[in-house]
């Protein structure tokens, strides 16, 4: 029922900043986690940033201080704004959305590439 899209990712240079979009169609109930995961080829998807329900957020070390999930629900849109971008955050960025309830539900995006590079 809901599906997700990613925008605004990039060839970006160290140090430089970038933010990602993620819109939203459907209906998105108010237990819903939403979160940013990264991949590199050969390595397993991590969770990069995670936004509650309740409003707190959940960072990876390695982007901690330096990543920011929010969103605006007015425009259906969850963002990560990234900077002092590093070459190891270079890998496809995915926007996750996870649902409770009588069933559980997650949904992902199609993804979208960030290369940070000199």
């Amino acid at each position: 029922q809901v599906q997700l899209e990613e925008f605004g990712g990039g060839l970006v240079r160290p140090g430089q900043s970038l933010t990602l979009s993620c819109v939203w169609t459907g209906t998105v109930y108010s237990n819903t986690v939403i979160a940013w995961y990264r991949q590199v080829p050969g390595d397993e998807r991590e969770v990069v940033a995670t936004l509650y329900p309740s409003g707190s957020t959940n960072y990876i070390a390695s982007v901690k201080d330096r990543f920011i999930i929010s969103k605006e629900s007015a425009k259906n849109t969850v963002y990560l704004q990234m900077n002092s971008l590093k070459p190891d955050d270079t890998a496809t960025y995915y926007c996750n959305f996870k649902s409770y309830g009588s069933t559980y539900e997650s949904r992902w995006g199609q993804g979208t590439q960030v290369t940070v590079s000199s």
